[in-house]
């Protein structure tokens, strides 16, 4: 039987989740998941006083640690992180990283300018088209301020929550910057993440589109990591095989994991 990769999944380490990194765990096996990355968030100076995306990376080691030792013989289990990417936080993201011995490093974009495009706030008073530029101009800010990492994490997140979704969004609207994003990625050796996250937010679609994909393919891309973006066990390894066959349609026969940070090749397929 053929056993995906889920290479985004996060646990109580994480701010929005309150499921056990063991009971995750469990879960990932019980669905026969062959390979399962842990990657809970890490936002410095996240804006919502109320939520603490930090963590105590000590902690984290020593407890997954064990888990790993626990269930060798049942997954293969790695650790991972999420970063909140902003440009002023690129030294504590460089100590963090260099302090530890992670196998995978998701870069990711949840504030614009102090704003979570999460909330309704961010799009008040201007066009939805208004607040995705900035999202993605954002994005490139933070590749050209900060690139100490595997891959870039659900790159249009900002569609999951805008007032109208995907409904009027596409990479035509936004090429010129997006092909300055996906070439920025492959000079970098930065992979890309196809996160299915945006099948829970009613998009039909992963993060990024399959637009994006297939252009990151066009442009010479090749590093792909899936990641269901799960902070529920219900959600492990979502839409994978949809996925993969949207994968294949751009051209792709292969994905990734990441081991001791460095990308190990897996089929699209059985």
């Amino acid at each position: 039987m053929y056993t995906f990769a889920d290479c985004h999944v996060h646990t109580s380490f994480s701010g929005d989740c309150s499921i056990l990194p063991e009971l995750m765990i469990q879960k990932a096996i019980e669905q026969g998941i062959g390979h399962l990355c842990l990657t809970d968030h890490m936002d410095y100076d996240y804006v919502d006083s109320d939520v603490c995306f930090e963590f105590d990376p000590e902690e984290y080691f020593r407890r997954l640690t064990h888990f790993q030792e626990l269930y060798k013989d049942r997954i293969d289990l790695t650790i991972g992180i999420e970063l909140g990417l902003q440009p002023y936080l690129s030294k504590k993201h460089h100590n963090l990283i260099f302090s530890h011995s992670f196998d995978l490093v998701i870069g990711s974009i949840h504030l614009v300018h102090c704003r979570d495009p999460y909330f309704p706030s961010f799009y008040e008073g201007r066009e939805e088209e208004e607040a995705y530029l900035e999202y993605f101009e954002c994005a490139l800010q933070n590749l050209k301020a900060y690139s100490n990492f595997d891959v870039f994490g659900h790159l249009d997140y900002v569609v999951r929550y805008g007032p109208n979704k995907n409904r009027f969004y596409s990479y035509r609207r936004y090429k010129e910057l997006l092909d300055e994003i996906l070439r920025t990625l492959i000079k970098k050796d930065i992979g890309l993440e196809v996160n299915t996250g945006g099948y829970r937010y009613g998009l039909h679609a992963p993060n990024p589109c399959k637009e994006i994909i297939c252009r990151y393919r066009e442009l010479g891309g090749k590093i792909i990591t899936l990641g269901s973006d799960a902070h529920d066990p219900s959600f492990l390894a979502s839409h994978f095989k949809e996925v993969a066959e949207l994968l294949i349609s751009c051209g792709f026969s292969s994905y990734y994991l990441f081991r001791q940070r460095k990308p190990e090749e897996l089929p699209l397929g059985e």
